[in-house]
């Protein structure tokens, strides 16, 4: 029964890659998350006096914990259950770069502020027990190989039902994905990480806890805008968004974000999006996934220092055609600059010295607050993440132990607090000789918790999954000592 090899690669595995946005640690080599594992049949033996840990779910958060598990408590038996690819979820993550951490967070307060739902409760102890620091520090300390833990592996399996005995361990019902064959495993801890799908609700439901429906989150925006469509491709290095809702009456801070953003063949995306949509998730979903986009394309700029530079444009270059000078100080592309020009009704032939004042004012405030109808979510179900799931009042984030069930824990690989599940989505777009593919995942959670992108969601997975797992094999650590 051993995973004898969970991290293959060079030693030194590990460099700092610097999104637009956020510094987030990956792996080097795509090859790290690659398993080498010894799949076993489960045969338990009523009569051992060692306890058993089932992990449910094979991904980041439960690895994590199982290890940490094992290591703490080594007499420990821990089977985990994965009814696909184990980790396949961490490799596609960051294109391939095996996305860890994020390292831009060092107060982990901050870092808390991340999560649209959770950052209240993450306040706490939470990151303070294992934060983005201890996570690096551990998968540097074990260089990019990992050994001498064993436990077993079970692959292709998932667990159908699971009730709870007179005497207080788990029943637990595994199917093979291609038998009828049900066999039932006794555990005495049981540890959900299974965000691949809607199993860990369903187990939780089984054990006592409520659910938060869940809706999606971390999506991009359909734009109705053919013109805007012929710009996919275009990168904003930084904008400012507001996202407004007629069903939403109040001022809410956290619905105005800054970032960069790209335009899709659909619409609008990058991570000044997705971020929007975390924080709007459940108003959107409320709101029909329509609203009124407002955009600053140039927010370092004040809109009368804007309105200047036009003017002293048109002077300088006043017998140069419109569309072939646009002042150096907006950093947008000649593309875009010809969409402003169409959108306001103006043709870029004329030269800058026919155009009124009042054409560049109008170019001016569109630059500083266009509107967009938002219409929907991308259109390819590209949703990264979605939020509800086990509320965080269900759930001793000191030790990720259920306050209804004892003995039962969670964790979850994008701590939103919920489980992930990634489906990759490439879209290429050729730009100026360069090919720029963007990469969407889709994360399903299983704890009322997650994060923007930028490696906010597996640094949940990793603390919840550590916590976990320390939790699990203290407690069985104290049990075996007891019985001797």
């Amino acid at each position: 029964m051993a995973m004898r090899q969970c991290f293959t690669g060079q030693a030194n595995g590990f460099f700092v890659g610097f999104s637009s946005v956020f510094p987030i640690f990956h792996c080097r080599s795509t090859k790290l998350w690659k398993k080498s594992f010894t799949t076993h049949v489960i045969c338990h033996d009523t009569k051992s006096k060692e306890e058993l840990l089932v992990v449910v779910g094979g991904g980041a958060a439960g690895v994590y914990g199982a290890i940490h598990a094992k290591t703490v408590a080594p007499h420990l038996r821990v089977v985990v259950i994965e009814k696909g690819k184990p980790l396949s979820k961490v490799k596609v993550s960051g294109g391939g770069r095996c996305n860890v951490t994020n390292g831009h967070c060092v107060d982990n307060m901050i870092l808390a502020e991340n999560y649209p739902r959770g950052h209240k409760e993450l306040r706490g102890s939470f990151f303070n027990i294992h934060g983005p620091a201890d996570t690096m520090s551990w998968f540097t300390s074990h260089g990019v190989e990992l050994k001498g833990i064993s436990f077993s592996l079970q692959t292709r399996k998932a667990v159908a039902a699971i009730s709870i005995l007179s005497g207080g361990k788990f029943l637990l019902e595994i199917q093979q994905h291609t038998s009828v064959h049900v066999e039932r495993v006794e555990a005495d801890y049981l540890l959900i990480a299974s965000g691949s799908s809607r199993q860990g609700y369903t187990l939780a439901s089984q054990l006592g806890h409520s659910i938060v429906d869940p809706v999606p989150s971390l999506f991009t925006f359909k734009i109705e805008d053919l013109c805007l469509r012929e710009l996919s491709g275009v990168t904003f290095p930084k904008v400012k968004v507001r996202l407004k809702l007629d069903s939403v009456q109040r001022n809410i801070p956290k619905l105005t974000q800054v970032g960069p953003m790209l335009v899709t063949h659909w619409g609008l995306s990058g991570p000044v999006i997705l971020r929007l949509s975390a924080w709007g998730a459940r108003f959107l979903f409320s709101s029909s996934y329509k609203g009124k986009l407002f955009v600053d394309f140039i927010p370092d700029l004040h809109v009368e220092t804007l309105k200047s530079i036009l003017s002293h444009h048109k002077l300088q270059y006043a017998k140069q055609k419109v569309l072939n000078s646009c002042p150096p100080e907006f950093g947008i592309t000649k593309r875009f600059w010809s969409y402003v020009l169409e959108r306001q009704g103006l043709s870029g032939d004329i030269l800058w010295a026919s155009m009124s004042n009042s054409s560049l004012m109008s170019i001016g405030s569109l630059l500083k607050d266009c509107i967009f109808e938002v219409t929907g979510k991308g259109q390819f179900k590209d949703e990264f993440v979605t939020a509800g799931g086990v509320p965080l009042s269900e759930i001793s984030l000191n030790t990720m132990e259920s306050k209804v069930c004892p003995r039962l824990f969670f964790a979850g690989e994008v701590y939103q607090i919920y489980k992930i599940v990634f489906i990759s989505i490439f879209e290429e777009v050729e730009l100026e000789n360069v090919t720029c593919r963007t990469i969407h995942t889709t994360v399903v959670c299983i704890l009322n918790v997650d994060g923007v992108t930028g490696g906010f969601n597996f640094q949940n997975a990793w603390s919840g999954g550590f916590i976990a797992g320390t939790t699990i094999g203290g407690l069985a650590l104290e049990s075996c000592i007891g019985l001797k």
